[in-house]
């Protein structure tokens, strides 16, 4: 690395400053000046020689795009791999779970997970998306402070709700509290994982994955044991494994975490500014996002309306595997995506985006097939006069909705560089609209209902990638400011 000192100004024999008096040093002659300079020059020459030949020509800007592009695929690279053995260690834990769990408690389960993910959505209002359009860290402080108020405000009501619900005796008081227990925890899984890919950590990202992996499948077994294969197991080892989560990453961003929840930065004033410069995340990207989650779980949607509980348990496991690569595949590529199209402006940005969205629907193409041949196969031979015998045949099914809604998260997110962003809540609301009024129409789960949300949720892809082959690029959505 080449020091500060390279950048001396050529010497012009003045010294800069109070000119020398009787008690100063004696000034430097020529000759030490002459050698000063050499020594630069040879340094810098030295420098060069190290870089190679090829970065000689190019510009300290292309060096360091060069070294951000390096730089983030290995990051990528050892993100998806970590995700890829976070999500293979959980499998195995969720068919184990599965095999010794009646399908029932096994589809209450599914919604109880589903909600409290539905609900985490809000509960920090969508203030951590401020974290990834800003660099400065002062700022970054501002928009976390937010988010942690605006977090404790809500889970507060929530607990109010909660505790009235129980004493109605419309919800039972040990399930209230292990879903304000895995609301919380997943809030905080939110806030803490925002803060840590805005700073660059995605060692601590990818390990997170690995001690949930480890420990949310491990607990259910355990609990399994003595409480039996109940709902309630279910419902503490979710509860329990989210926290566990939670602590792990506050751990290690403890030293950022002290930094920016120090006493003395917390202002009530600063708070209400904050809130009122940033309100276009409440107003834009929380509506966005709970319409997207709302639709992703269109098919729990119907699960209350099912007759066969065969049937429903089927859905149930199917959507938790089908939704484990839909969720990696956005959880790898967006970062990736978003960091690749800030590199370019204009015209160039937007044949840029068209390039990533054909590579990302060619992989999700591929992938979901693969999915849905193996799970016929297996099906097949392996689980035919099984209780989950014909779980093949839904998931081939399903694996239509999930493979087109696994590419949506990444057009939503490059939504932040469309001229339409308004559109994107448009889609989105129109695709759980007809997946509503298809559920209602057919008035119980089946097959054909399975089908017709996966033509809706093509329809929602296509929707999403004409806005974003045409509408970036041209003009910067107004987003958090």
């Amino acid at each position: 690395m080449i020091d500060p000192i390279d950048r001396v100004r050529a010497p012009t024999g003045k010294r800069h400053g109070q000119p020398a008096g009787a008690d100063d040093l004696p000034t430097a002659p020529a000759e030490d000046a002459e050698m000063a300079a050499q020594l630069a020059l040879t340094r810098v020459s030295l420098a060069k020689d190290l870089i190679g030949p090829a970065s000689t020509a190019a510009t300290p800007r292309a060096a360091l795009s060069s070294l951000t592009q390096k730089t983030g695929f290995r990051d990528g690279a050892m993100l998806a791999l970590r995700f890829v053995q976070a999500r293979l260690l959980s499998v195995w834990g969720l068919l184990l779970a599965a095999a010794l769990c009646p399908p029932k408690v096994f589809a209450d389960f599914a919604i109880f997970a589903a909600l409290a993910n539905f609900i985490s959505i809000a509960v920090l209002l969508r203030f951590e998306a401020v974290f990834f359009q800003n660099n400065d860290r002062l700022r970054l402080g501002r928009a976390f402070r937010l988010a942690v108020a605006t977090g404790v405000v809500f889970l507060a009501v929530a607990a109010i709700t909660t505790l009235f619900t129980a004493a109605q005796g419309w919800i039972l008081r040990g399930f209230g509290a292990l879903f304000l227990i895995s609301l919380a925890s997943r809030a905080a899984i939110r806030l803490l994982l925002a803060e840590a890919t805005a700073e660059g950590d995605f060692a601590t990202i990818g390990n997170s994955n690995i001690v949930q992996a480890l420990l949310q499948p491990g607990m259910m077994i355990l609990l399994i044991w003595p409480l039996g294969p109940t709902a309630l197991a279910l419902f503490a080892a979710d509860a329990f494994g989210h926290a566990a989560t939670a602590c792990y990453l506050a751990w290690r961003r403890r030293g950022s975490l002290l930094r920016l929840m120090h006493p003395a930065r917390w202002s009530l004033t600063e708070l209400a500014a904050a809130g009122w410069q940033w309100r276009s995340s409440p107003t834009f990207l929380l509506p966005s996002a709970l319409l997207s989650f709302g639709f992703s779980a269109a098919p729990l949607l119907a699960l209350p309306l099912s007759s066969n509980p065969v049937l429903a348990a089927h859905v149930a496991l199917a959507t938790r595997l089908l939704d484990m690569p839909a969720q990696m595949f956005g959880a790898v590529t967006t970062p990736l995506v978003m960091s690749d199209l800030r590199k370019h402006r204009g015209l160039d940005q937007q044949k840029r985006a068209r390039l990533l969205t054909l590579g990302m629907v060619a992989i999700v193409g591929a992938l979901f097939t693969t999915i849905a041949f193996v799970a016929v196969g297996t099906d097949e031979f392996l689980l035919s006069g099984t209780k989950w015998g014909g779980v093949g045949e839904v998931m081939a099914i399903m694996a239509l909705f999930y493979g087109c809604g696994a590419p949506v998260g990444p057009l939503q997110e490059m939504g932040a560089f469309s001229s339409r962003p308004q559109s994107q809540m448009t889609a989105n609301a129109i695709a759980l609209a007809a997946a509503a009024i298809v559920i209602w129409g057919f008035g119980s789960l089946s097959p054909a209902v399975l089908a017709a949300i996966g033509l809706i949720s093509l329809g929602r892809l296509l929707l999403h990638l004409r806005l974003t082959w045409t509408a970036i690029g041209q003009q910067r959505a107004v987003g958090v400011a």
